[in-house]
């Protein structure tokens, strides 16, 4: 078949011719001699001393400390449980003070508001023996959490138990709860719902 091809052609498929033999740069493969291969049996002693004296301490994984800490949340749970009972003193509390049919609980203050604001809004209902903003005394113990001026409910108490159980107070507080925001609030109010600086539930 290739020889009915033109010469120019047979040209192409021609081999090419052989590679120049030259001498070996570094020596010759049988005269070649490489490092003598050993194992590592020999070497284990010396790594186990090494082992036993560089004081190393391996590091928690993630997996691990996911597993401390939900141990330790469940035995805080259950410490808290068995003895918390047993410190749990409330006759014994300096800060609980006051008759518990006198007492009003104010929730979801604005972290602006203070005792002045609480005294002038309840003040109005009656005379007031005390007011207690609840504040958090462990807020040293939480270095990484936002520091808040209290946590935000407190306790109102009143001097008579009539006043905090009248009818312009209840009436007062029913009001605010039938509705969903401040500027529903019906215009019949004492005050005026705008001003106050915290929301109530119903007494």
């Amino acid at each position: 078949m290739t020889d009915k091809l033109p010469p120019q052609l047979l040209a192409l498929f021609a081999p090419r011719p052989p590679l120049r033999w030259v001498p070996h740069i570094d020596q010759a493969p049988e005269a070649r001699k490489t490092a003598r291969v050993t194992g590592l049996a020999q070497y284990l002693p010396a790594l186990n001393a090494y082992k036993d004296n560089d004081g190393y301490v391996p590091t928690e994984s993630w997996l691990q400390m996911r597993d401390r800490k939900k141990l330790e949340k469940k035995a805080a749970a259950e410490k808290l449980l068995t003895e918390g009972p047993l410190h749990y003193k409330p006759q014994e509390d300096p800060n609980i003070r006051g008759d518990a049919f006198k007492t009003l609980v104010v929730a979801r203050l604005s972290y602006e508001a203070n005792e002045q604001d609480l005294e002038r809004e309840f003040g109005r209902f009656g005379p007031i023996e005390r007011i207690r903003i609840i504040t958090d005394v462990k807020a040293h113990e939480k270095p990484n959490k936002k520091k808040k001026p209290h946590r935000g409910y407190a306790f109102v108490v009143f001097e008579r138990e009539k006043d905090m159980r009248g009818k312009t107070t209840i009436d007062f507080f029913q009001q605010l709860s039938t509705c969903p925001s401040p500027e529903m609030w019906p215009s019949s109010l004492p005050i005026s719902p705008l001003s106050l600086p915290f929301h109530c539930s119903k007494v």
